[in-house]
């Protein structure tokens, strides 16, 4: 494991980031106050937070032994060991001057340091440098807005971050497809709504989503959905001098649903709501296990033709280890299915990094999408939270391999661009394989706006269903949160509570 003392707590979440970045496949544990550590130290990194100033040292595991040697309960490690002769060039240390009431400049001078450490230990460097956030596009896309030319954007990236030209280009690019996309949206009246469908036909191996097995829930189903056309109606009236400008159904799986319990959510949407404003409906069908004619015939009736059919892989030995029950010609012959019914706006997820597979395996997933041809293709890289299976056992899976590289990502961005799907939306997540991206590619005229909006923040989401999260967003960007209850028991049973979550949060 990686080590990090500190004597005061001060930016542990941005530090313990940037540790995980260099170090995904280690556990990483960041302390104000000494602990006993029970697995081996590879790696320790000491912070202390002086007056005007702030010191680093960063020892390796051998390094990390001398000190123990020499420590015997000192409450300092850094101060006591400074003056001793026999530690001494044994390890990185670095001390730079800090002016703690700019929180900020504090902030990104701790993380260039830091970087400027672990790139010297690590022998590399990280494609997107010290940013750590989940959205890098963000700061092109504010410069843009600020009237920056590109050249004053690329310069401040590469300097105040370290991102590489490669990464910097790339999100330059995709900032200016999202202010042109978004430019459609009303910010001050509009707003977007979000519903969740909580299950799944089972459950992924590397998923955090908030699903559950739908064999569990079946007999409740429709309770859920009354719950929820409560919470939807009750929205709609809150709603109803605003305007309405995309619907999102996701989850879990919202083609879990049997097709009368599809036509009766979506009717019950159009009942309620004004689709006059409305840019865009889309329908999240994802695991192809949970595709039939009649479902998809359900959402054509109702003029959607934006659908996701995931396969995350096309490579059947990797589908059957991360606990999807379907196959590759399920998905194959699911997506042509959908075709033949005039669907004409089929997005598919890949996942880069999934266990076991190899550069060869991405190449040759993308040669099958390349012969389907959807409309816009997310390219995901793994991020593994603390709810997935593969992170709460890791005991189970000793030995699997997930590797992603560049050369991953290139595999698929090259596909994506030789079918004419261009790159308009790019987010990052926390413990992601490789410390890449996800990017969404897209033919004209095919990009997904909400996906641009869940991102951006720029707009008002009220999303409705079990382990939804409404955001509102003020004019001068401030942005409060209310959160439904994750499970569905307790939404049902709790229903006008939650109700009552967005009365709060939405009434003006």
């Amino acid at each position: 494991m990686i080590y990090v003392q500190l004597n005061k707590e001060f930016f542990e979440n941005d530090i313990h980031s940037l540790v995980k970045a260099f170090y995904p496949s280690e556990n990483v544990s960041v302390c104000t106050a000494k602990k006993e550590c029970s697995e081996a130290v590879s790696l320790r990194i000491d912070v202390e937070y002086r007056v005007n100033e702030v010191a680093m040292r960063l020892m390796s595991e051998a390094e990390v032994q001398a000190l123990l040697e020499q420590e015997h309960g000192a409450d300092s490690a850094l101060s006591e060991t400074r003056s001793g002769s026999s530690t001494k060039n044994r390890y990185q240390e670095i001390a730079f001057t800090v002016d703690y009431s700019d929180r900020k400049e504090t902030r990104n001078l701790l993380k260039q340091n830091l970087y400027d450490l672990l790139s010297e230990h690590a022998g590399r460097t990280l494609p997107w440098g010290t940013l750590t956030g989940v959205r890098p596009t963000k700061i092109p896309m504010t410069m843009l807005e600020e009237g920056h030319t590109t050249d004053e954007i690329r310069d401040h990236m590469k300097k105040a971050y370290g991102v590489s030209d490669k990464k910097i280009d790339l999100s330059i690019e995709i900032a200016k497809r999202e202010r042109e996309l978004l430019s459609r949206l009303d910010y001050v009246k509009g707003y977007s709504l979000y519903i969740g469908i909580p299950f799944c036909p089972s459950t992924c191996l590397y998923c955090s989503f908030t699903s559950y097995p739908v064999s569990m829930w079946e007999q409740r189903i429709d309770e859920y959905l009354d719950a929820l056309e409560k919470e939807l109606m009750y929205t709609a009236r809150l709603l109803e001098e605003r305007h309405l400008n995309t619907i999102y159904i996701g989850g879990g799986t919202p083609t879990t649903l049997k097709p009368y319990q599809l036509e009766r959510l979506i009717t019950a949407i159009e009942r309620n709501f004004d689709f006059s404003g409305l840019l865009e409906f889309t329908v999240e069908a994802g695991r192809p296990d949970s595709i039939d004619k009649e479902k998809l015939e359900v959402l054509r009736a109702h003029n959607i033709s934006r659908i996701s059919i995931n396969p995350q892989t096309m490579k059947q030995e990797t589908l059957d280890l991360i606990g999807r029950r379907h196959t590759v010609q399920q998905t194959i012959d699911s997506f042509y299915l959908a075709r033949s019914l005039g669907f004409d706006n089929i997005n598919m997820d890949l996942i880069m990094g999934l266990p076991q597979e190899t550069l060869e395996d991405v190449r040759s997933t993308m040669k099958i999408l390349g012969q389907l041809q959807p409309d816009s293709i997310t390219v995901h890289s793994l991020a593994l939270k603390r709810a997935a299976r593969l992170q709460m056992f890791q005991e189970d899976y000793i030995g699997l391999k997930m590797i992603n590289t560049q050369a991953h990502l290139d595999a698929a961005a090259d596909v994506c661009l030789r079918m004419g799907l261009l790159p308009y939306y790019l987010y990052r997540q926390k413990n992601m394989a490789g410390n890449f991206e996800n990017v969404g590619y897209a033919r004209e005229g095919k990009a997904g706006i909400y996906n641009v909006l869940i991102m951006e923040e720029k707009q008002t989401i009220v999303a409705c269903g079990a382990g939804s999260i409404s955001k509102r967003v003020y004019s001068g960007g401030r942005i409060e949160r209310c959160e439904n209850v994750k499970d569905v028991a307790s939404f049902i049973e709790r229903i006008d509570e939650m109700i009552e979550r967005k009365r709060k949060l939405l009434e003006d």
